[in-house]
């Protein structure tokens, strides 16, 4: 009989209507969940619940409950077969990509999922989700951290929100799917990966200054100028297309070389989900290459971010940074 350790960080999955809208209730979830037959089957994998406290609505997750997260998967790591993390929808793309790379040598399925409506109603997407996350985990076949909504698992790093009212909530736009949940549970056998031969270990992220700018017609770069300061470590930029800024270029030009001279890695992804970047194949994009960006290659900003988190948290130098990040390390993107 496989064992599954659920852990409970809140979101829609396990909330209740209160007087100010949804909002999640301490031991709510666990009493709905042992209304379900099917989650007490005899065929079914056994399973533990741990609740973390505060519970949480997603758009309140930081660094500290990334941290909490992966510090109590390594605590029970050789305790159960796998993981089932349930999560809010607004930053769960965030925290499968952080998980990803916080989790090192991984060789057991951890899987996040969660809710559009929570299980509490009558019509909701949350049972679905939860009894087939569990079984996914028992399996064993992903070695990795995965995304499962909507009848399809994901590489966890690979996954953007794409909805916010539908039942598929999530997609990975430039890596297939992992699985699908069907009749039966059918796996994209060469997709998976293999189970890591290394020391399984926790890599906690320290909380690193790091910025997103989106661009868009008409942006007035300089005022980002300001932000460019020593302090600043990282920066994913969201272009157009493969990498394009507006034409007005000479502007960002400064300020990316006055943050590259204080050591900010400047990492460069599409606004585009599909695709990938590619700095220098237009002109618009030229600015950015001569000023020593990255590329982000087809990684989602979700994944850059995370990315810049972990790189930094493994003590790596600006240099080094800027050559992991166009390097795959879990799957998080397809190497040129």
């Amino acid at each position: 009989m496989k064992k599954i350790c659920i852990l409970y960080t809140g979101g829609t999955i396990g909330m209740t209507k209160t007087e100010k809208g949804y909002a999640p209730k301490p031991g709510y979830l666990r009493q709905k969940m042992e209304t379900i037959d099917d989650l007490y089957h005899d065929s079914f994998p056994a399973w533990d619940m741990i609740e973390l406290s505060p519970l949480l609505d997603s758009s309140n997750m930081t660094i500290r409950e990334w941290n909490r997260v992966a510090d109590l998967i390594g605590e029970n790591y050789d305790a159960y077969d796998g993981f089932v993390v349930l999560h809010g929808t607004d930053t769960m793309a965030y925290t499968a990509s952080a998980l990803s790379f916080m989790l090192e040598n991984l060789a057991k399925p951890v899987i996040l999922t969660g809710s559009q409506i929570p299980l509490s109603e009558i019509r909701s997407d949350a049972r679905d989700n939860l009894i087939a996350s569990i079984l996914f985990a028992a399996e064993g076949r992903v070695n990795e951290v995965c995304l499962y909504f909507g009848g399809r698992l994901m590489r966890g790093n690979r996954t953007t929100k794409y909805s916010a009212d539908g039942f598929g909530a999530f997609r990975s736009p430039n890596y297939p799917y992992l699985a699908d949940a069907g009749i039966d549970l059918r796996y994209s056998d060469m997709l998976l990966n293999a189970p890591s031969k290394g020391a399984f270990a926790v890599r906690r992220l320290e909380s690193v200054p790091i910025g997103v700018i989106k661009v868009f017609p008409g942006i007035q770069f300089e005022l980002f100028a300001s932000i460019m300061t020593e302090k600043l470590k990282g920066i994913v930029i969201e272009t157009f297309g493969a990498g394009n800024i507006p034409g007005h270029g000479d502007a960002l030009l400064p300020i990316i070389k006055k943050a590259a001279a204080n050591g900010t890695v400047i990492v460069v992804c599409s606004q585009c989900p599909q695709g990938r970047v590619v700095l220098g194949a237009y002109e618009t994009s030229s600015a950015l290459k001569a000023a020593g960006a990255v590329s982000g290659g087809d990684m989602t900003t979700e994944a850059a971010v995370a990315k810049l988190y972990y790189l930094f948290s493994c003590g790596c130098d600006a240099e080094t940074v800027k050559a992991k990040m166009e390097a795959d390390l879990r799957g998080e993107l397809t190497e040129a």
